[in-house]
């Protein structure tokens, strides 16, 4: 039986550029895949984009509320679905994407952050957390060397921890960057152990 997988990590950390190479693998072998990303992502518009400069078009660029069972006919035709970005789906199209998985005995993969900048889990990430049956985490490293497990908005190359949780980087002078706690607390929160 397919499996519903949630393989989540901080910015950088390779998420699009595994997602492609898994892709490649199916395909390299005959094997139909469908890949997915949220309008949300507005980052490359229909293509996933990774740092190193890969890029793929997706089958599906899906809306904020619109349901994957539009899309029936071209899920029943592949053997595996990818999906970028997964923080940004909502929990009625998480609980598709496990539906999917089990019913129609599908491999489902989704590529996405847990946590914003603010260390509050995403809709998405949620669900995928409550649904997954398999979850892994995908490690990058924080600029001290630890690893980095948060993502740090920078607005005009400032931390911050105001605005909407889902505001793409490079849009409004918005970068983020992934830190290790010990960093996130020094540098975001601004907390010291006398300010304890």
């Amino acid at each position: 039986m397919a499996k519903l997988y949630f393989r989540y990590g901080a910015m950088n950390s390779g998420k699009s550029t595994l997602l492609m190479q898994v892709a490649y693998n199916y395909e390299e072998n005959n094997r139909k895949v469908l890949v997915i990303k949220s309008k949300i992502d507005t980052k490359g518009e229909d293509t996933l984009v990774s740092r190193i400069g890969l890029q793929r078009k997706v089958d599906i660029l899906l809306d904020e509320n619109e349901s994957l069972m539009r899309y029936k006919k071209q899920i029943q035709n592949c053997n595996a679905i990818l999906v970028d970005e997964v923080q940004f789906l909502k929990e009625s199209q998480i609980d598709e994407l496990w539906y999917i998985a089990h019913v129609f005995d599908i491999p489902v993969i989704g590529y996405g952050l847990k946590g914003d900048f603010k260390t509050n889990l995403f809709e998405g990430s949620k669900r995928m957390l409550e649904l997954s049956d398999e979850i892994t985490e995908l490690v990058t490293i924080c600029s001290c060397g630890k690893t980095a497990r948060f993502n740090a908005r920078k607005v005009h190359e400032k931390f911050t921890l105001t605005g909407e949780q889902n505001v793409i980087d490079g849009t409004k002078d918005i970068t983020y960057v992934p830190l290790c706690a010990d960093c996130y607390i020094k540098k975001v929160l601004k907390k010291t152990k006398q300010s304890f």
